[in-house]
């Protein structure tokens, strides 16, 4: 096997076990912030709290030991626009209200039988497209260009001048300690253990395209789970596959994918479902074309920055995510929220 197959292999297996951990637990940051901002329910913040913890420990512990560098990650620039990184994630925020969930969680429900979430697909991978190379891309290139500044460090550790382990322990230790303050979250194994699972994964990915993948003369890109880009490449591969190589990207979809199928099944949840109307089907094409165009501008989505890019530590993360809970409390609290439910 080669190692090109083998990282392909690896993002399967990785996806399979996203899907199936976020199906059996409705791990999700949408779900997470609006039951904390309309009831005061925490636990499903606390789950993502405790995932970014282990995420960001995970990965640092790997960079500490010399297993791998995380200086090729996409998060890591060495410049990047102070406007198109937050505005992406604040279009991204309210895109994921409006859709009732970010790209992640609809390929879970997907794979439980929301046929909504297909919609939802479709249009966030036909925008992220349009923004990466087609029709938005030229706008989306002046944009940065006019924005783009030159950053201080591509990361935390050195913008503070101090080794990387220290911010990680730091952050991480907090968000352990918030995420364990909760006495109905460490009494739901269900949550805390989702939040293990998926934080864990995120290393996994880090592990299968910068060891497995590491080749002198054919290097996989450095990736770990993130789901703009690699749905809109799902799209093509599944219209252009001849002759194409299927990558880490594709493979982590498609594992989401039939992991929330085969759990779903596997605990009666697979139901049918559709809209009750056109105007919830707008909305959800909406929600998903701004999380394509704005998962674009941010360099990631909720998971892709939230988990992943919080996981290297590097400043664009930091500023996609405030745009992302700004965009999201918008959509959910905020002047421009919407009645809609938090399946």
């Amino acid at each position: 096997m080669s190692h090109t197959e083998l990282v392909a292999w690896s993002g399967l297996v990785i996806g399979l076990a996203f899907g199936a951990t976020a199906q059996a637990t409705g791990f999700c940051l949408m779900r997470g912030l609006a039951n904390a901002w309309t009831r005061g329910d925490t636990v499903k913040l606390r789950a993502f709290a405790l995932a970014m913890a282990v995420a960001l420990l995970g990965s640092q512990a790997l960079v500490a030991t010399g297993v791998l560098s995380l200086g090729g990650a996409l998060y890591l620039p060495p410049s990047a626009s102070w406007l198109a990184v937050p505005l992406g994630g604040a279009l991204f925020g309210y895109g994921m209200v409006l859709a009732n969930g970010c790209g992640a969680r609809s390929l879970v429900l997907l794979g439980s039988g929301n046929l909504r979430s297909f919609v939802v697909l479709v249009c966030l991978g036909l925008s992220a497209a349009m923004t990466l190379s087609g029709l938005l891309a030229p706008l989306r290139v002046w944009l940065e260009g006019a924005t783009t500044l030159a950053l201080p460090a591509r990361d935390l550790p050195g913008l503070l001048g101090v080794p990387a382990w220290l911010p990680a322990l730091v952050l991480g230790g907090a968000l352990i300690a918030w995420a364990l303050a909760s006495r109905d979250f460490r009494a739901s194994p269900r949550d805390w253990l989702g939040g293990l699972v998926i934080g864990a994964l995120v290393p996994a990915g880090w592990l299968a395209t910068g060891v497995l993948g590491f080749d002198d003369f054919e290097p996989v890109r450095l990736a770990t789970l993130t789901f703009i880009a690699p749905i809109g490449d799902s799209l093509q591969y599944a219209m252009l596959s001849t002759g194409s190589r299927l990558g880490f990207g594709v493979s982590v979809v498609a594992g989401v994918l039939a992991g929330a199928l085969v759990m779903a099944l596997a605990r009666r949840d697979f139901r049918w479902q559709g809209f009750s109307g056109p105007g919830h089907m707008g909305r959800s094409m909406a929600g998903g074309s701004l999380m394509g165009i704005g998962g674009v501008l941010a360099l990631g989505c909720s998971i892709g920055q939230g988990l992943s890019g919080f996981s290297t530590l590097a400043l664009p993360t930091f500023a996609a995510l405030a745009g992302i809970l700004l965009g999201a409390w918008l959509g959910i609290k905020g002047p421009l929220s919407l009645s809609n439910s938090t399946t």
